[in-house]
């Protein structure tokens, strides 16, 4: 089986806040080129960081990568702006949703054309948008401060399409959302994966829906990698049972007191 294409490389960053405060700790990992990458862990672990490290949103927060380095494609971006990395394909859904509460549905996803000029090209997306998400077709005059949070979850990806992207850094999209909303948007993350070609990272405290879904899996703990793997071994894995999936009744905490844990080798045919 060939090694598959990686299209974003992250090696070994430290993120620090208000030029003290250590929140990652020598991340690294890899999104092969067409796949769906799940970065898993609870609240607190570290997951938004990594996205926001890799979309260049950290100076907002007073945030920065202080070692390592990040590469989309082979190029170093750690110093790009993120209306740059949206130039070359690289679009951050955020944790929250953040639509424009003024704007009705239709003008938040245009609002995610910004960068583009052809007007043509624009309606185009808006219809492959609408096939995606019909509910939203149906809303579209809507303000999104009266659609429901499943809604406003559809509108940021769709928003995030807009942009005609070739990496999705997918922020919590399963957050506050009922469980068939949920199934619903994991599904359309996925055809959208296998039908569009959009490589998608997604960091998910939903572990059961995350692993169903995804190809690969990173679980983060106290800003670490702790294990890695395919989705397939993880979900399988008597740790990450207990640990996430609820299904064990050991009183350990963490997977710091796992003795036996061996990193997995990563990216293996």
């Amino acid at each position: 089986m060939p090694t598959p294409h990686i299209v974003l490389n992250v090696n070994g960053i430290e993120v620090i806040y208000n030029h003290v405060i250590l929140v990652l700790k020598g991340v690294s990992l890899q999104v092969p080129e067409g796949g769906i990458v799940a970065l898993l862990g609870g609240n607190g672990a570290g997951k938004t960081t990594t996205l926001r490290a890799i979309s260049n949103l950290l100076k907002g927060e007073r945030g920065e990568v202080t070692k390592g380095s990040i590469e989309l494609r082979g190029e170093r971006i750690e110093n790009l702006t993120p209306a740059d990395l949206v130039q070359r394909g690289v679009v951050q859904v955020m944790e929250g949703r953040h639509c424009f509460a003024h704007l009705t549905i239709e003008e938040n996803l245009l609002t995610g054309s910004y960068t583009r000029r052809d007007k043509g090209e624009i309606a185009a997306n808006l219809e492959k948008v609408y096939n995606y998400f019909p509910r939203l077709k149906t809303r579209r005059g809507s303000q999104a401060a009266y659609t429901s949070g499943g809604e406003q979850q559809m509108c940021a990806i769709g928003r995030a399409l807009m942009a005609n992207p070739r990496l999705v850094l997918l922020d919590e999209p399963s957050m506050g959302l009922a469980p068939q909303i949920v199934e619903e948007v994991f599904n359309i993350v996925k055809d959208l994966n296998q039908k569009e070609q959009v490589t998608f990272l997604l960091a998910e405290q939903n572990t059961h829906m995350a692993l169903r879904y995804a190809d690969f899996g990173y679980i983060m703990e106290s800003g670490r990698i702790v294990m890695d793997g395919a989705a397939a071994e993880l979900a399988s894995n008597e740790d990450v049972k207990e640990f996430y999936l609820g299904m064990g009744g050991g009183e350990r905490k963490s997977f710091k007191d796992v003795k036996s844990y061996k990193r997995r080798k990563r990216w293996l045919a």
